[in-house]
């Protein structure tokens, strides 16, 4: 499984922002932007600001992604 924040940047491009104006904004880390970038987990309080900031949910700015190879949860 893996986190895809493709969805934030579609945002972002629909309302004429870039990656340092979401820094800008939020006070984002230039680590939290690399993360972000790179598809890799960010902490609730980083989502959460983004949330507030572009009034939308989480939903809005990320989804999981799943591989083709089965979850270890389900195996017995």
């Amino acid at each position: 499984m893996a986190v895809s924040y493709k969805k934030l940047w579609h945002l972002m491009i629909d309302r004429d922002m870039n990656k340092q104006d979401l820094k800008k904004l939020i006070g984002l880390s230039p680590a939290s932007v690399a993360k972000l970038t790179n598809g890799k987990t960010v902490t609730t309080d980083t989502l959460e600001k983004i949330c507030r900031a572009l009034q939308c949910d989480v939903s809005d700015i990320m989804e999981f992604t799943f591989d083709d190879e089965p979850d270890d949860l389900h195996s017995e």
